[in-house]
């Protein structure tokens, strides 16, 4: 899973990029000038690992990772009239999600390029430089199917015409600086828009990045701001991006100590990955294969031979079937072989949809 971060110059974009990884890219006051992003991995805590290595006793426990990418937009390209271009496109084109960090942090030593802390202003110019970049991928595609439709066999152009009707829809949204997941389009025409890698079409967290006088208000904030925004693959989380970079620097003993001492109820990273879990419709299964214990990332109702293929093409090709139990009667068994005697565990074939918390084997044939 890979989410781009992005936001307003000064708003702590990096300051939460490094408090999520766990890194220590620089932080500047000011806009940074290098086009080069920072790109950080964090490992998601799963509990349920913890009860299966008590079981299996691996000799490698390995956790699934978020890929965070932290794009540097200048002042200038966060204007009406600007275009998200060259390498800044490509890694949000491919990301799965985005992650807007939002300022509501006062501080006099760093002024806002706006002059005043407005987030609801702020997410509407970032959405609106998402608008622009997707009508130019949607403008550039009504261009090539006009020609397409030239040239086109009687079996093509329905489906040609079909698309081209999904893109005025669309487009017609655009122009009005709706983003396309506040226009509230079907399941199918969000499918037929993925090869477009539209911008406005991923899911959305919006982090809000405040002080630590305003943690006490931290959910009266994500509250005012969920309220204003009511759409579907859009979450609000508020946190203290300063007060968790320096707690991701401390061991986990006492940075827990600290959040008990600050009414803080869980680490950033691990409520920033639940909410994206939730936005992008992932669910976790697990393996255990040559004494290695490892957690996978899927997405909800990938079935046991697409899984498969998450580990490796060739197991998704010589899929035979899967040998399956759920974390829930392993762990009241206590031990596979008492699963066997009860008989929870199932051989599954390969149209069978895994749940979050399965623990699968895979039988192939290469």
């Amino acid at each position: 899973m890979e989410i781009c971060i992005i936001g307003l110059p000064k708003s702590g974009k990096t300051t939460v990029f490094n408090a999520l990884t766990r890194g220590k890219s620089q932080i500047a006051a000011y806009a940074p000038s290098a086009l080069e992003p920072n790109i950080g991995v964090a490992k998601i805590k799963e509990p349920r690992l913890q009860v299966l290595e008590t079981m299996f006793k691996p000799k490698k426990t390995t956790l699934a990772e978020i890929r965070y990418v932290d794009i540097a937009l200048t002042a200038r390209s966060t204007r009406k009239g600007s275009n998200i271009s060259g390498q800044f496109l490509n890694y949000l084109s491919n990301a799965n999600a985005l992650l807007h960090v939002v300022r509501a942090f006062e501080d006099e030593n760093v002024p806002h390029i706006e002059d005043s802390i407005d987030p609801k202003r702020d997410i509407a110019i970032m959405d609106l430089e998402l608008v622009l970049s997707d009508l130019v991928i949607i403008e550039r595609r009504f261009e090539r199917l006009e020609t397409l439709l030239k040239s086109a066999k009687p079996g093509e152009r329905d489906s040609f015409i079909k698309e081209q009707a999904l893109l005025q829809k669309i487009k017609a949204g655009l122009d009005k600086e709706i983003p396309i997941w506040q226009q509230g389009l079907s399941q199918e025409e969000i499918r037929n828009l993925t090869n477009y890698q539209c911008l406005t079409a991923k899911p959305m967290l919006v982090v809000i990045n405040i002080g630590e006088k305003q943690l006490p208000r931290s959910a009266s904030i994500e509250t005012e701001l969920r309220s204003a925004c009511r759409y579907t693959s859009f979450e609000v989380a508020a946190l203290c991006g300063k007060l968790e970079m320096e707690l991701s620097q401390l061991d986990d003993s006492e940075a827990e100590e600290f959040r008990r001492e600050l009414g803080l109820a869980e680490p950033a990273l691990d409520r920033i990955v639940r909410l994206s879990h939730q936005l992008l419709g992932l669910i976790s299964f697990f393996t255990t294969v040559s004494s290695e214990l490892k957690a996978w990332t899927i997405p909800r109702g990938t079935t046991a031979s697409q899984a498969a293929g998450k580990i490796h093409t060739d197991i998704e090709k010589g899929f035979i079937r899967a040998e399956v139990i759920s974390f829930d009667d392993l762990n009241k068994c206590d031990s596979i072989a008492e699963a066997k005697k009860q008989g929870l565990l199932r051989l599954e074939g390969k149209n069978y949809v895994v749940h979050d918390g399965d623990i699968v084997t895979f039988l192939f044939n290469i």
